[in-house]
């Protein structure tokens, strides 16, 4: 077994889908010859926390480091072990605040602890890669340092956008110079870059003109087939409904207001169908939106179930006819959105034109502008159409199989082979 050592702050049993690409890889990459050590954040306050993940692959003998850090959530450990998620307006303020004041994240104080953790490490073993995904780009300032300093080959992953991250503020155009330089300077280093997009990896080539098309490569989310199979006793029924099923988080422009209210809409012209369309939401939802379905007389209509282990949220997912996902940028790359299309239900992606919009419609899937609530309405009425004649069908058997975590980790462990043959 050839070894790869993975940087990544955010692994289970912190929560959330942010975990899921970095967990499935490190529970694949046995199979293809490569044993993970996962360097990580110890206990530390989160909104979500998922034990369930970590029995992925407990089997496995899967070393996990953790060690301390010094940003805000590991402080609040010591008081609280699951946070709330603040209001959307103290989320923007404290974002700006810690924008302002952390470069390149408010994770940096992880930085000097993950390394120090990682000088142990090196003594005892020889690592062939290493492998840092971000966000957050802390996470690449480390395995930056561990390359120069230990001239062990280095491959990042880019789940998302460095310099266009939708949700990250440059307070002056100082702040943005210094990410900048710090994304340059990472880039040189890396002997190999990983997207998770054409976008991203096009967003590269045009901003550093030292890479070469071969310097990166896409490499998609996915789903794990293992997650899609549920004992038969433990199905959930079908409610005599069409169920529009939404599972993740809602904060910035990921927002379930338009949606409420063209379901609301729709229920007002459509009296009829009242009583035949559930909304379903799994994960975390902010006080202000229940406000808003009470005030839109939506309380029998939605059905609210917090934050569920990950096999449970599954279980919604394919008792669902209808999966929707709502992005006003086409600048990141939901995870989920590929795990919906594994369990081949019909998608309704509120979505701006681009990648993502592209993405569901080659899935078989239904897309609208994600502000306009008259069309979002038009598109609820249209898939309960589909749904009385039987006629919701998602993604067909060949693109599903493109998203397979088990084949996309195979295709990981090519890249990190290329460096045993230098």
């Amino acid at each position: 077994m050839k070894k790869v050592l993975i940087i990544a702050y955010y692994f289970p049993p912190l929560g959330g889908s942010g975990v899921q690409r970095i967990l499935k890889f490190v529970k694949y990459l046995p199979k293809f010859g490569w044993q993970p050590t996962v360097i990580t954040v110890g206990p530390t306050a989160y909104y979500a926390k998922d034990e369930s993940l970590l029995k992925e692959i407990e089997s496995l003998n899967i070393t996990i480091i953790r060690t301390n850090s010094l940003d805000a959530n590991a402080v609040l450990k010591n008081k609280y072990d699951v946070v709330k998620m603040p209001k959307e307006r103290t989320r923007k303020i404290l974002n700006f605040i810690s924008d302002v004041l952390f470069i390149p994240d408010n994770k940096i104080g992880w930085r000097r602890k993950a390394m120090r953790a990682v000088g142990e490490l090196v003594k005892k073993e020889k690592f062939d890669v290493v492998f840092s995904t971000s966000p957050p780009t802390t996470d690449f300032l480390i395995g930056r340092d561990i390359k120069k300093k230990y001239k062990i080959p280095l491959v990042l992953d880019y789940r998302d956008s460095w310099m266009n991250y939708p949700f990250k503020y440059f307070p002056t155009p100082l702040h943005r110079y210094i990410h900048y330089r710090m994304e340059r300077s990472v880039l040189r280093a890396a002997d190999m870059t990983v997207t998770t997009s054409r976008r991203t990896k096009e967003e590269l080539l045009r901003r550093y003109r030292f890479l070469t098309h071969n310097d990166v490569t896409i490499l998609s989310h996915g789903f794990d087939p293992d997650d899609l199979t549920i004992p038969s006793v433990d199905i959930l029924p079908r409610i005599g409904k069409m169920r529009i099923t939404f599972s993740g988080m809602f904060y910035g422009t990921i927002t379930p207001v338009y949606f409420l209210r063209a379901l609301a809409l729709v229920l007002k012209k459509n009296s009829d169908l009242r009583g035949r369309i559930e909304a379903c939401f799994v994960g975390l939802f902010k006080p202000e939106y229940i406000n808003l379905i009470n005030d839109l007389g939506l309380q029998n209509s939605v059905n609210l179930l917090g934050y569920l282990e990950h096999k449970e949220s599954i279980k919604y997912l394919l008792a669902s006819d209808v999966v929707w996902v709502i992005m006003q940028d086409d600048l990141t790359t939901p995870g989920k959105i590929f795990e919906y299309i594994g369990t081949r239900k019909k998608i309704l992606g509120c979505v701006p034109a681009g990648y993502i919009r592209a993405l569901i419609e080659e899935a078989g899937g239904l897309c609208v502008d994600p502000t306009n609530v008259q069309e979002i309405a038009d598109a609820i009425v249209q898939l309960y159409h589909l749904y009385e004649h039987k006629q919701l069908y998602g993604a067909k058997p060949e693109i599903v199989e493109k998203y397979d975590r088990v084949t996309l980790t195979g295709e990981l462990a090519k890249i990190f082979t290329k460096f045993l043959e230098v």
